[in-house]
């Protein structure tokens, strides 16, 4: 039978490495790691008895006004550069991805009304949404399938990712350009309502001298 004397002994097994070490741990985890990783990974990588959102919380002040910093991507963390320091990081040669005007709409309205089904999109646009448009921007990993509406045919919603949140520097989608500088910009146009729509595919000559770019 085990004393009462024994039982620090024991305890000391489990105690968790001071704060410090704890902040080295998850400051190694996020430098090492390209996507942004959440508090629920951290616990289940670092020793019994951690406290990693403690640890983030020290190392997003230490951080701050230095070269980069721990930023929150949706409901995880990463270490990325400081935004007025990303000219440096320009490559010679630059990697684009071209988006259809069509895909760029389908991208904003997603990102600005989920959880968004299909129908509510081509509603909103005025023009049907290809399949491809759409599988474009899952491949991309910028948009995803979201829970199933309650309404007859149960039919399946699109979110925009935590990847498309990470690749614009947002918190969140809540962060978003308000939709008047979104249009303002090209990025969303006004369009005719529903019963006047035309499809992607008539539309096709128009985009196709599209200029928006997308950089990774």
């Amino acid at each position: 039978m085990m004393s009462k004397t024994d039982a620090p002994a024991n305890d000391s097994l489990f105690e968790a490495p001071p704060m410090g070490e704890q902040e080295r741990m998850v400051e190694a985890i996020l430098f090492a790691t390209a996507d942004p990783v959440t508090v629920t990974e951290l616990t289940g990588r670092m020793p019994h008895g951690c406290d990693p959102a403690e640890a983030i919380a020290n190392l997003r002040k230490r951080y701050e006004g230095r070269g980069v910093n721990v930023v929150k991507v949706g409901d995880a963390w990463a270490i990325r550069t400081a935004g007025d320091l990303g000219f440096l990081m320009q490559k010679e040669t630059v990697e684009t991805r071209k988006l259809s005007r069509a895909a760029i709409e389908t991208l904003a309205i997603v990102a600005y009304h989920q959880p968004v089904t299909r129908a509510e999109i081509e509603e909103i646009r005025g023009v049907s949404v290809s399949r491809g448009t759409v599988d474009q921007l899952i491949e991309l990993e910028w948009i995803r399938f979201g829970r199933r509406k309650m309404t007859p045919g149960r039919p399946v919603t699109f979110v925009v990712t935590q990847g498309f949140l990470d690749h614009f520097g947002l918190e969140n989608a809540r962060d978003l350009p308000g939709l008047k500088e979104l249009r303002s910009a090209g990025l969303l146009e006004n369009r005719p309502p529903p019963g006047a729509a035309l499809t992607e595919a008539e539309e096709g000559e128009a985009d196709e001298d599209q200029t928006e770019l997308f950089e990774d």
